[in-house]
């Protein structure tokens, strides 16, 4: 069994035990067109040049002709079958520009704490991570692919790096003795390096409900890494008062469920249920979903009266530029664990959505409570405006005297028995409870909260 064939095998066995496991994406190939200055990998006849100062392991897969090339002090080639070099003059090809070394991008820029170097291996339609659980988790096993050779950078700052298990060079480290041994090697010198350390624990997650994930403490700098490129400020959200789920770094648009659970539910099954019961549904198709388990914040713990540490988080994105969709599925989700909550394993469920889009957006579903509110400002602003004017005109009519009145004491005294008002039956409906209906929102805010427990009733609430 080839190389390829052990890391299906691998990741197959993974599926089978419902492990979750990450797989690492970049690589340090000499055929990658990324790893080079130009953006592709050097032509025939070019100058070849690698850091002088970095170590680093690199596999080449097919054969070159080089004029020359300047090599690392530490470092390795890995010829595939049929790989190699030879020699060429300098420019022997026309289209192949002699007026700069084709050099090798810095290998070290790689970290491990970065949510972009990782692939989850049991990605499906419709899910996604929240950016604290993209990079691997306390649980999960790590896959660094036998077909590429790569470069890690460990911490900084972060500590320990704990996981279930890590797979590299078609070997499978399991306890922390061989796991150690490894990255002491010269093989494990030129993969990984900093100041972090990595360690394996084989414990599996045994709770059925899940586990924490545990990269709360390295979420400033997995965050950090993330937005590097961004400058290190996160975007702005395109929805007014956006939500910021738990081990996401910046705020999103959409809406977020919270689950508190007995010992019945099983975060697998609600998973499949979210997937096939609800993002199969026309309506929802533009959505994508992240659930996990997190540890509850301490103020919501106190609000809810609930000794809970953890909670069931579902949170709600747009994929698409439609709105209002994940806000329509937190409500119907209430309302499905309103019904077979019990069933599910779910003892009560929060919801937040966030508000309208800004300008420029629609306002369908959710966000029309917010644009309401804002219509509803701007209309009273220029009713004051409108009262403004009329109350200067007639004082402008009263000083020119084409505006006259009298007091009250020297008012017609035809009119003294008259009645100086009218029914108004807003404010006589005392005798009739249901003749007003009680306002089910607030219309100046556009982020609404929901709540239920299904253990005391299935009513639904609205702060």
């Amino acid at each position: 069994m080839g190389a390829r064939g052990r890391v299906l095998l691998w990741l197959q066995l993974c599926a089978l035990t419902q492990a979750a496991y990450k797989v690492w994406v970049p690589n340090t190939n000499f055929d990658n067109a990324t790893n080079w200055s130009q953006n592709r990998t050097p032509c025939t006849g070019a100058a070849v040049e690698f850091p002088a100062d970095k170590t680093l392991s690199v596999l080449v897969r097919e054969g070159h002709s080089i004029s020359d090339m300047l090599l690392p002090l530490d470092g390795e080639f890995v010829l595939a079958s049929g790989a190699g070099f030879g020699a060429a003059d300098a420019g022997s090809r026309p289209d192949c520009s002699t007026a700069a070394r084709a050099r090798f991008l810095d290998p070290d820029r790689f970290l491990w704490l970065d949510p972009r170097l990782w692939r989850p291996g049991d990605a499906a339609r419709g899910l996604f991570s929240v950016d604290a659980e993209r990079v691997p988790c306390r649980h999960d096993d790590v896959v660094f692919p036998a077909d590429a050779s790569f470069r890690v950078g460990l911490g900084p700052g972060a500590g320990t790096v704990r996981v279930r298990s890590v797979q590299a060079l078609g070997q499978t480290f399991a306890r922390d003795e061989d796991l150690a041994a490894f990255l002491a090697s010269r093989a494990g010198r030129l993969r990984f390096h900093g100041p972090g350390a990595l360690s394996v624990d084989p414990e599996a997650c045994a709770d059925p409900s899940g586990c924490v994930c545990g990269n709360a403490e390295a979420q400033p700098w997995i965050c950090a890494a993330l937005l590097q490129p961004l400058g290190g400020g996160c975007p702005q959200a395109t929805c007014l008062e956006p939500l910021r789920p738990e081990g996401q770094c910046c705020d999103l648009c959409g809406a977020v469920v919270s689950l508190t659970h007995g010992s019945a539910f099983d975060l697998q099954q609600y998973r499949a249920r979210l997937l096939h019961a609800f993002l199969a549904l026309p309506q929802y198709q533009g959505l994508q979903v992240a659930v996990s388990k997190v540890l509850r914040p301490p103020g919501l713990r106190e609000a809810s009266g609930t000794k809970a540490d953890t909670e069931i988080q579902v949170v709600l994105v747009e994929a698409g530029p439609e709105t209002g969709g994940a806000g329509r599925l937190a409500r119907a989700l209430l309302e499905d664990i309103a019904e077979h909550g019990e069933a599910l394993g779910v003892l009560s469920a929060t919801a937040r959505e966030s508000g309208a889009p800004v300008w420029g957006g629609t306002a369908a579903g959710l966000n029309a409570p917010a644009r309401a509110g804002l219509a509803g400002g701007l209309a009273a602003s220029g009713l004051l405006v409108l009262m403004v004017l009329l109350a200067g005109a007639l004082l402008l009519l009263r000083r020119e005297g084409r505006l006259r009145w009298r007091r009250r004491d020297e008012a017609d005294p035809a009119r003294a028995g008259a009645p100086r008002g009218f029914h108004n039956p807003l404010f006589y409906a005392a005798d009739s409870a249901e003749a007003l209906p009680a306002p089910k929102s607030d219309q100046r805010s556009s982020s609404r909260s929901y709540f239920l427990n299904p253990l005391f009733g299935e009513g639904e609430a609205e702060a």
